[in-house]
């Protein structure tokens, strides 16, 4: 008897590339070395990650949210790891059920790790992410790079980011490795690092390196961890003026738009696409999952 078929589909967020395995019923065994051979861009079909679509009532990290959210983005990072969040992850996850026919334009809610967060799909094909409130834990740390060391804001948007201001994004190097981050304790499970430059009021570029990636060409929960941190920066923070700031964010592989509000909540808007569609060779995958 043939092995099932799986299917799978290819899209981005500006370009923060990922492979969607949908898989309604949780009936998929997606160990980390599949994952990681999913989203090897030579040997794989290549992502910065992978999006796997589940009904959150047929997930055990995901059944407590089946009320508010019926479909759970179960998020693996292209090294196989599971993370909490991803804002491109969710726009793209979004914009998959609206191409499924499983979400209409409107509100929609999706569960992950980092909680259920509410999207928005506009008619236009921008698509908002609430991402929640940020935390700023007090921690003092340091990123360091060659020879130049920067003071960062340590940023938890439901996952965790070292923010830095530089003078020139080249400053941050290669971004192949992950570049170190003291004191280590600070992030126990690892820590994105952004790079950040100013282009105008309101309006910077960034770099990222991604844990579990490397560097990529977008970061949704990064691009909101900047503008909470130039925010602050810039004597903007909305709980103290009482009045929502809203900065343009510059990445490599396009631009997103970030609002914080006086309550806290932080909105998140860009495009989603999807670019490709096939099956996976069961086989193959087989030969990966040991």
């Amino acid at each position: 008897m043939s092995t099932p078929q799986i299917a799978f589909l290819k899209g981005h967020g500006t370009e923060n590339d990922f492979v969607i395995v949908p898989d309604p019923d949780n009936a998929l065994t997606l160990t980390a070395s599949a994952v990681a051979r999913l989203c090897d861009r030579r040997a794989g079909i290549g992502g910065d990650g992978l999006l796997h679509v589940v009904r959150s009532a047929a997930h055990p990290e995901a059944r407590d949210m089946a009320d508010a959210a019926e479909w759970f983005m179960d998020y693996r990072n292209a090294d196989g790891s599971i993370a909490e969040m991803c804002g491109n992850g969710v726009r793209v996850f979004a914009h998959y059920l609206r191409r499924a026919g499983l979400a209409e334009d409107g509100d929609l809610t999706v569960a992950t790790r980092g909680g259920a967060k509410r999207v928005h799909l506009a008619k236009n094909g921008d698509i908002t992410v609430s991402m929640g409130r940020a935390l700023l834990p007090a921690d003092g740390v340091t990123v360091s790079v060659g020879g130049r060391s920067w003071p960062a804001r340590n940023v938890n948007m439901g996952n965790p980011h070292a923010v830095v201001f530089v003078d020139d994004l080249v400053h941050a190097g290669d971004l192949l490795t992950a570049p170190p981050v003291s004191p280590e304790a600070v992030y126990p499970d690892g820590v994105n690092v952004e790079f950040v430059v100013d282009r105008g009021p309101r309006h910077v570029g960034m770099r990222v390196h991604e844990r579990g990636s490397g560097e990529t060409r977008s970061c949704g929960t990064g691009a909101c961890a900047v503008a909470v941190a130039a925010a602050r920066r810039d004597g903007s923070d909305p709980a103290t003026t009482g009045l929502p700031v809203t900065y343009t964010v510059d990445l490599p592989g396009g631009t997103l738009v970030v609002t914080e509000h006086p309550d806290g909540a932080v909105d998140m808007t860009g495009p989603a696409v999807i670019v490709a569609e096939g099956v996976i060779d069961p086989a193959w995958l087989s030969t990966t999952t040991g």
